[in-house]
């Protein structure tokens, strides 16, 4: 019996490393153009990296480092970054529903690598996950993330300006590789996003801070959705 769980458990973990791939490929235009950016506003090469080692969440690099930029203090890049990333709470609490049983300290380690794309990859797999499922979705995308970082400081200024402004196109073309499988398999899934996309919209365009946008846009949506399918049950 032992065997078998050891057998599972280091097949999760190759399992996540390939499902991991197109996330990591994902990352690389991003986390090279955030080291460039980092360079820009003034950070070393070691401050650059320890960010994406310590904080890894690309849309929270970049707002700290707008905000180091124009001279803001430490509590309101702290607080803020708080409200962009609360959304990681709701996603945690998730996975913690579809990951089989474990020991705390197991979940803990990779909770970290909980980003959007991790939770979505995870979120809409098959079944049950396991922890080497997630060890190894989260190691290879937590790799790609910092080992670009770096490289993005190191040669990213010498790249022309036409593929780093086109940099950031990667990581939406994989969001949509990754929700066009889930959307043709639901329709829920597809008015789930939908729903979401024009609640966020409508937040943004009210002047509500990115992170609650989000935070209420995925809530709502959520809470409208069920309702909507379940009424229709019902019925």
């Amino acid at each position: 019996m032992q065997a078998i769980s050891v057998t599972k458990s280091e097949s999760g973990f190759t399992d996540g490393l390939k499902a991991g791939i197109s996330i990591a490929i994902g990352y690389m235009p991003v986390a090279l153009t955030f080291g460039l950016l980092a360079r820009t506003t003034g950070l070393t090469l070691y401050e650059a990296v320890l960010m994406s080692v310590l904080v890894f969440a690309g849309a929270a690099q970049y707002i700290t480092l707008s905000l180091l930029a124009i001279g803001t203090g430490a509590f309101e890049i702290i607080f803020t970054i708080f409200i962009v990333n609360i959304r990681h709470l709701l996603m945690s609490a998730s996975i913690n529903e579809k990951v089989i049983h474990d020991s705390p300290w197991k979940k803990a380690i990779y909770a970290f690598g909980i980003t959007d794309e991790t939770f979505t990859v995870s979120a809409t797999k098959q079944g049950e996950l396991t922890t080497g499922y997630m060890y190894g979705l989260c190691l290879i995308s937590y790799s790609s993330w910092v080992a670009f970082t770096g490289g993005g400081y190191i040669v990213g200024a010498s790249l022309p300006s036409v593929i780093q402004q086109g940099m950031s196109v990667a990581l939406y073309a994989m969001f949509i590789g990754l929700l066009i499988p889930s959307a043709k398999k639901s329709r829920k899934v597809l008015f789930l996003a939908g729903v979401a996309a024009l609640l966020n919209s409508l937040f943004t365009w009210a002047h509500f801070s990115t992170g609650w946008a989000i935070v209420l846009a995925t809530l709502l949506s959520s809470i409208l959705v069920e309702w909507i399918t379940g009424r229709k049950s019902n019925e």
